[in-house]
């Protein structure tokens, strides 16, 4: 009866530590006040309405890698923990993104492609500049050399592909440690994938050469997630607004126990996901990023297979699944399609 009674505690106590509140939500931007680049820019209006929110209702504001450390070592993230992450080191970081978390104190991540830096181009940041935002706490990180593809092209057989990408990673790796210290995006090493692309062999790949992969698909991250592709939400102007936000800021990691196929380049257009959730879940949908709504085939309470009703565009697009459970906790999911 005890041995019984034991089982049965510890089945609820697994239950719920896998959709516990060790979560933490990760923002990705790119150019900060400059309106010519509407898809990944941010106004600094809206930006700085973020930072207040963050200040305000006292969240935890982490670099990236503390987030990651805990997740590695199994350490309980607190609640309401936010990373703020920046792609491709442009000037207007510096210039606007810089002085406002200055201000408010916060840390945030830098991922440096770092081949353009030092050529005299008024588009980029300075290792100067940087190096004075690292005397401030800010991290800087791997997004390769000249920010090409990491998926395998066609023109290149195996060999060829992994050389083409260790040289990548590997001279981008130096030049930040020699620019910026020699402890720079360690422990963890840190990856963003350029255009947020990546193939099934390309996160394994940058795995076995000790990194950790960072995506530009959207969802929470926690405990259970997979370090070889940690979701970011994406802000850009059209989705920066404080509600939006908001909403993201309280979303949890929709943990999935199977996806089916794992692998983003797609074989077939519109592409078929199987997916088997760890719990029941009210209100499971899936959408495209244009926001249509995707027919979902129920196979069990836990299984789901999702396919769009039309031809997915190209260069990328995402299914993304959201739900929500007893306590009215929204999850999320997004799944990277890449079409060739």
């Amino acid at each position: 009866m005890k041995v019984l009674l034991f089982r049965f505690i510890f089945l609820i106590f697994l239950s719920t530590t896998l959709y516990a509140s060790s979560n933490a939500v990760v923002f990705m931007y790119h150019h900060f006040g400059e309106d010519r680049y509407p898809s990944t820019n941010i106004k600094l209006r809206q930006f700085q309405e973020q930072l207040d929110y963050l200040e305000e209702y006292n969240y935890n504001v982490w670099p990236l890698s503390k987030v990651i450390s805990h997740i590695q070592n199994k350490i309980q993230i607190p609640p309401k923990t936010v990373a703020l992450t920046i792609d491709d080191a442009y000037v207007s970081i510096y210039t606007h993104a810089y002085p406002m978390l200055k201000k408010k104190k916060f840390p945030f991540t830098i991922f440096v492609n770092t081949r353009p830096i030092g050529h005299n181009s008024i588009n980029y940041m300075t290792w100067d500049q940087m190096r004075e935002m690292k005397a401030y706490g800010a991290e800087f990180a791997n997004h390769s050399s000249t920010h090409d593809y990491l998926t395998p092209k066609k023109d290149e057989n195996s060999l060829e592909w992994k050389s083409r990408i260790k040289q990548e990673l590997s001279e981008a790796q130096l030049r930040l440690q020699e620019e910026l210290g020699i402890n720079t995006n360690q422990n963890p090493k840190m990856l963003s994938y350029p255009f947020g692309e990546y193939t099934q062999a390309t996160a394994n790949y940058i795995k076995s050469l000790g990194y950790v992969g960072i995506s530009q698909t959207s969802g929470a991250i926690s405990e259970l997630s997979d370090l070889r592709k940690l979701p970011r939400f994406a802000m850009s102007e059209v989705f920066a607004n404080i509600e939006d936000f908001k909403l993201k800021l309280g979303t949890l990691d929709l943990a999935l126990k199977q996806v089916t196929p794992w692998e983003p380049m797609i074989a077939s257009n519109p592409p078929s996901l199987k997916v088997t959730l760890q719990k029941p879940l009210d209100n499971f949908s899936c959408y495209v990023s244009s926001g249509k709504k995707i027919p979902i085939k129920k196979i069990s309470e836990l299984e789901f297979e999702i396919q769009a009703s039309e031809v997915l565009q190209g260069p990328r697009d995402r299914y993304t699944c959201t739900a929500v459970d007893e306590e009215k906790n929204w999850y999320w999911y997004s799944h990277l399609w890449i079409i060739k």
